[in-house]
């Protein structure tokens, strides 16, 4: 690291900042908190609590006792949480004290060991006498490829795995990118995306650490104090909704992003016309990249160079990348096939679940991304579909078979089939076609039922009535024929 003790962190607001001292002071402290407790290397830690500096602190301190980080979007819904809370198995559960209130049943069930709070001013029993531990700590050191990071990704099937993400898989990644990236130690990152997922979570974090960057960090998105910031900034990292919420405040403008140096987009397209309004508004190409949870970040355009809107540009240092047709068989440049990845940075496996694992893989070791892609004569990817089911709503994976279960085991629903739309301000918003058993069946009973067992981002912005889902010869529903009818239901939403 080239830190020094005295290098602020992270700017929590304008009165209160961390240095990589303090930090370093805070994490050991935690370790041995959480030492102390009797977690042992190698357990796992679920975190499900709102955005905070403390968070981060857990994170780095859970690296430093060899536990296992298993962070969990605060939305989940109790029904949600119980199969992370069985397939994981943590020894910690870290949340709200709402939440721990409720998850009784489920903390005695699943045996966890300990409990502690957080909430999103920082108060509870995890914090609350962190004083009193030493400030020395001994680090466990973990092989390359001990797992460090647990990121639950969805699938058709609607039961999300967990990805094991290793030691290596962090580094690798975090070197790529500063390289990439031309990441300098007076960099100033703005810090405006979740912790719960690779984004914001290890991209957003373990660039600025390994250098000793400087992180102004919001708890909470804002478009007013992201626009204050970008003025004292050199770096953002973002998804498209984010952008296009900015692009909606007028002060966004090329003197307000004086000091910016680079914006980085990704976890959702973003569309052509948001990046040539932010060229217009702001005289940055915004640099557009491609990643997921099993591999953190894939390709990157380029920081000095073209970058052209709709391609996320040349795989990273050590990746390769090949398409391939139904059959397995190369494509050549320019051809549309399946996108297959493999380097240091893809993932060990699906955590307890070897027949995902296998499933995920080819036989010489590439990792079947899901994604629909194209490599042109220089190299240049560009993603031109994805897992056909797959809807991504504010930079959010929805994955539809979950929400589809869900909606047909209610009373009055015959079979259902759930799609994405264009949606103006999350890039694509959930809509789910019903057949109904009677008329009495109506849309707001339906969203009403669904509310307590799935995330609000996936809850539908509406239910349209039809008499049957429309089918191929095969008997599978095609879906691109409802997006195409419903194309524009949530273009006033």
């Amino acid at each position: 690291m080239r830190q020094s003790a005295d290098d602020v962190f992270l700017e929590v607001n304008e009165s209160h900042s961390i240095s990589y001292g303090e930090g370093e002071q805070l994490s050991a402290q935690l370790a041995n908190k959480l030492s102390e407790m009797g977690l042992q290397p190698g357990a796992r830690v679920t975190a499900q609590v709102e955005k905070s500096y403390q968070v981060v602190i857990l994170y780095l301190a859970c690296f430093r006792a060899g536990l296992i980080f298993h962070p969990l979007n605060t939305a989940y819904t109790l029904n949600e949480l119980e199969h992370f809370l069985a397939d994981a198995q943590p020894s910690l559960l870290v949340s709200s004290s709402k939440r721990c209130s409720e998850a009784q049943t489920l903390i005695k069930q699943h045996a966890i060991q300990s409990v502690l709070t957080l909430e999103a001013d920082g108060a509870g029993t995890l914090w609350e006498d962190i004083a009193s531990y030493s400030d020395s700590f001994e680090v466990v050191h973990k092989a390359k490829d001990d797992t460090a990071l647990l990121i639950y990704t969805s699938g058709t099937t609607g039961k999300p795995k967990g990805a094991m993400i290793t030691h290596e898989n962090l580094s690798s990644n975090a070197q790529s990118l500063i390289e990439c990236w031309g990441w300098q130690k007076h960099d100033v990152l703005v810090h405006v995306l979740p912790l719960f997922h690779v984004h914001g979570l290890c991209v957003g974090l373990h660039l600025p650490i390994l250098l000793g960057s400087k992180v102004i960090f919001q708890a909470k998105f804002s478009v007013e104090r992201t626009i204050d910031c970008l003025a004292k900034a050199t770096v953002m990292m973002a998804v498209p909704t984010i952008y296009t919420r900015l692009l909606s405040n007028a002060r966004l403008n090329k003197e307000i992003c004086r000091t910016m140096r680079v914006f980085i987009s990704g976890s959702a397209p973003l569309l052509p016309e948001t990046f040539a309004e932010f060229e217009a508004r702001t005289g940055f190409r915004i640099l557009e990249r491609y990643g997921m949870s099993e591999a953190q970040m894939i390709t990157s355009n380029p920081l000095k160079g073209e970058r052209l809107a709709g391609t996320v540009g040349y795989p990273l240092l050590d990746i390769r990348v090949r398409i391939c047709g139904d059959d397995g068989v190369l494509l050549g440049s320019g051809e549309i096939g399946s996108l297959e990845i493999a380097g240091p940075n893809v993932f060990a496996g699906y955590w307890r679940n070897p027949d995902a694992t296998h499933s995920a893989f080819t036989n010489d070791g590439y990792f079947i991304t899901g994604d629909l892609a194209s490599v042109d004569e220089n190299g240049v990817v560009t993603i031109v579909g994805r897992d056909k089911d797959l809807i991504i709503s504010a930079g959010l994976n929805v994955y539809p078979r979950e929400i589809e279960l869900e909606l047909n085991q209610l009373a009055g629903v015959a079979d259902s089939a759930v799609f994405g739309v264009p949606h103006a301000d999350l890039g694509e918003g959930v809509v789910a076609a019903v057949i109904r058993q009677s008329a009495a069946v109506n849309e707001v009973d339906l969203l009403k039922a669904l509310k307590p067992n799935l995330s609000a981002f996936k809850v539908p912005g509406k239910i349209v009535f039809v008499e049957e889902l429309p089918r191929n010869a095969m008997g599978k529903i095609e879906k691109n024929r409802l997006r195409e009818t419903y194309c524009s239901v949530l273009s006033d939403t």
